[in-house]
């Protein structure tokens, strides 16, 4: 009974926490939906053998369960669910969708981070796990502004996208089973790649405005002769003051992982933010850097559509799926966080950091791909 299981496991937080986990001993189950062409089995090891490739040795393989937390017992097969209930008292639920859209309720992100979380807390109390570490967000504050505190839930604050709301409605259930014994809950806020190699194996927030930026500037603009592109019609909706919380992946992984190894900080809420927020004028100034463009503007969010040159219109359209994303952030006290983790200060998302990420993200052309496994190379793993 001392394994532990991970939901969300094949995306980019999951991925570092196999390793993490893994590398510190710790014996992990993970529950994985096979995809199109491939089964959960041979999606791990791709991604493990990313993990060898990139470390140069080889790390210890989780016992993979074929599962899927949008069906009922998860999807899993009797043996499986047999031997998870003799196996795992405790659960790291990270699956989540990242959905800001919604066609309804029995759609994502609905779907996924309420319905699924609901799933997965059924099964939990089935199987008798009864220690729960749960991935919200910090963006359950939705639309609040001032100091918001690691304490702090549903306070009747609006949100600024469906995504948030459904977070909020999963960390409230999760929060009110009482079968749970022990509870600790993350909060990360905006993540991004590795703050060392710019790795990232999704491509979502920051990396979506960049590839669109990236897209469209290069499609439409006009160059100036020393090669930049002419954006000085192009105004961001924003005034360059707004303040988002962006985090490495990294150090979001090591300090979870250091956390749900260390038995005394469990039963806390923690907020993953950093201790000092970039403005959207770096973004800007970033963004310009990697597009190769100048003289993009900024202005206010009230800004008429009618006064939107045609450039504008193409990317605000494009947008409009993280039209919350140049709002002003407020400041997460993480406390909890420092507390725990003193020896783990968030590194500063600063220019060179988002360049390099940049720099990553467009070698790969913002497609990640694992590299193929046979599925006659699969080694069985020891349970």
């Amino acid at each position: 009974m001392d394994h532990l299981l991970l939901t969300g496991a094949t995306g980019l937080l999951g991925r570092y926490l196999m390793k993490d986990l893994l590398t510190s001993g710790k014996k992990l189950a993970v529950l994985v939906r096979p995809s199109r062409k491939f089964d959960a089995e041979t999606r791990v090891e791709a991604a493990m053998r990313v993990w060898d490739d990139l470390l140069g040795y080889e790390i210890p393989r989780p016992v993979v369960l074929t599962g899927d937390i949008n069906k009922p017992d998860l999807g899993m097969s009797s043996n499986d669910i047999k031997w998870t209930a003799e196996n795992c008292r405790s659960i790291i639920h990270n699956a989540a969708s990242l959905s800001f859209v919604s066609t309804g309720r029995d759609s994502e992100p609905w779907r996924s981070n309420v319905d699924g979380t609901s799933n997965v807390l059924e099964f939990c109390q089935q199987a008798g796990i009864n220690e729960f570490f749960h991935v919200s967000t910090a963006y359950v504050a939705g639309l609040r502004q001032g100091r918001i505190y690691e304490t702090e839930l549903n306070e009747g604050q609006e949100f600024g996208n469906p995504y948030e709301e459904s977070k909020v409605m999963a960390e409230e259930m999760v929060r009110g089973s009482s079968f749970i014994d022990s509870l600790t809950v993350f909060r990360p806020a905006i993540i991004l790649g590795d703050s060392q190699t710019g790795l990232t194996f999704t491509y979502h927030n920051f990396y979506a405005v960049l590839q669109l930026s990236l897209t469209i500037g290069h499609s439409m603009a006009e160059r100036h002769f020393s090669g930049k592109i002419n954006a000085t019609d192009f105004r961001l909706n924003a005034t360059g003051s707004e303040r988002k919380n962006f985090v490495p992946v990294d150090w979001v992984s090591e300090a979870m992982s250091e956390i749900v190894n260390d038995s005394s900080l469990h039963d806390q809420t923690y907020h993953l933010t950093p201790r000092v927020p970039i403005t959207t004028r770096l973004l800007k100034d970033v963004m310009e850097e990697v597009v190769g463009s100048y003289g993009v503007g900024i202005a206010s969010s009230t800004q008429k559509v009618s006064e939107r040159t045609e450039f504008e219109e193409v990317f605000f359209k494009h947008m409009e799926v993280y039209e919350s994303y140049w709002k002003d952030d407020p400041e997460f006290d993480s406390s909890n966080t420092q507390n725990a983790v003193p020896h783990l200060p968030c590194p500063h998302v600063d220019r060179d950091m988002l360049i390099r990420m940049s720099a990553a993200a467009m070698e790969k052309g913002f497609n990640w791909r694992d590299p193929k496994v046979k599925k006659a190379d699969l080694a069985p793993v020891q349970v």
